[in-house]
């Protein structure tokens, strides 16, 4: 009887362990078959959100048919702790696999709506973009400057600035000054908070990054620094013998002094090297947009072509007057003008001027002044043109 009760039990054992590996590999295969999705649609991940609601937000939206085997398959690849906020775009017919992928990636949005706050040496404005679905490629639905004297906020803003999916980022350019970007901070409702004061130039790294509702701007500000810091180390521990700059300071110093001559990733070095020629020679550095701050100080765009008396001016920055790097960077570089003044490329010129007048086309480099001089009449001739 008990040889028999025994079988039994075993056989029943047997069975179950069975249904069970049936099921785990039928769930295995239902995690990683096509969905049941037709049209793409725009899953939004709140902050705080977990794994659970977004399975039970997908089976409402039809996007999988099982939310606890969507639940179990995140967890076995552990990849519920991953879970990010945002906004992603979810392809027809995903997998429950790859919906997991999607959310537990680099946490940005691939859909939705974008609040753009672009920061750039002409000023700021703020666009509300949009992803179509169908191009996968975002549209600009509205864009306005917040800083402006009655200023009209977009419909396409006041809608959507709230929202939980909607993703907001500031896009810091090369080139700008310390007091534009704190200028700009002040001016976004986004953030919250004093700036204690303005951080010193070139200290803030360019960049695009992402922010919350009631961003702290000193917070916001401080986190440029560590970045920027981070960068101008790296950057020389890792530095030319044929840099001419002699300690991270100046490194900065001509980095800003790089970037707000070209801009062009293909120049920089060329421009790089023309300026360690010149320091290393001797011969002023001669460079227009050092005596631009030394008349604005970084506070705003000088509007209007340089005076031969500004030219002449004793400033700091003047360095058609002092000899050598000025006292302090003219503006924020970014990380490529940082590398290029500490591996700037070999060349023997010591002079150059724009191609044309659109800053895009780039500059006639020079090795003799007579050359430089030719270079130089061709400009001119092109601005009398222009002019005419």
């Amino acid at each position: 009887m008990w040889r028999n009760l025994a079988s039994n039990f075993l056989t029943i054992v047997i069975v179950a362990m069975i249904a069970v590996a049936v099921a785990i590999g039928w769930a295995q295969r239902q995690y990683v078959a096509q969905g049941p999705l037709d049209e793409a649609i725009c899953l939004q991940v709140p902050r705080g959100g977990s794994m659970s609601r977004v399975a039970d937000d997908l089976a409402s939206k039809g996007a999988i048919t099982n939310p606890t085997i969507y639940r179990l398959g995140a967890d076995y690849a552990d990849k519920t702790s991953q879970l990010k906020a945002g906004s992603f775009l979810i392809a027809p017919g995903s997998s429950m696999a790859e919906i997991v992928d999607e959310i537990t990636g680099d946490g940005r949005s691939t859909c939705g709506t974008q609040v753009v706050y672009l920061v750039g040496v002409g000023g700021q404005e703020l666009r509300v973009r949009v992803l179509d679905t169908d191009s996968q490629e975002f549209e600009t639905v509205a864009e306005f400057d917040p800083a402006a004297e009655d200023v009209e906020v977009p419909e396409e803003y006041a809608s959507v600035i709230d929202e939980p999916g909607t993703e907001l980022t500031v896009s810091i350019a090369e080139g700008v000054t310390s007091w534009q970007v704190v200028n700009a901070l002040n001016a976004w409702d986004m953030f919250e908070g004093e700036v204690a004061e303005i951080p010193a130039e070139g200290t803030l790294a360019p960049d695009r990054y992402e922010i919350r509702p009631g961003q702290d701007r000193q917070a916001f500000l401080d986190n440029m620094m560590a970045i920027q810091e981070r960068r101008l180390a790296e950057a020389w521990e890792n530095r030319s013998p044929s840099t001419v700059v002699e300690t991270p300071e100046e490194a900065l110093i001509l980095a800003s002094i790089i970037e707000k001559e070209t801009a062009l990733a293909e120049e920089r070095g060329l421009v790089a090297s023309v300026f360690t020629n010149r320091l290393r020679q001797g011969i002023r550095l001669q460079t227009d947009p050092t005596v631009i701050y030394g008349v604005t100080e970084g506070k705003g765009v000088l509007g209007r072509g340089l005076r031969q008396s500004e030219l002449r001016r004793e400033t700091p920055w003047n360095t058609y007057v002092i000899e050598g790097l000025p006292p302090t960077p003219i503006a924020n570089p970014g990380l490529a003008s940082i590398e290029a003044a500490l591996n700037p490329e070999e060349s023997e010129y010591v002079f150059f001027v724009a191609k044309t007048l659109d800053p895009k086309d780039g500059h006639n480099f020079a090795v003799t002044l007579d050359e430089h001089n030719r270079n130089v009449a061709a400009y001119r001739a092109l601005e009398r043109a222009a002019n005419e």
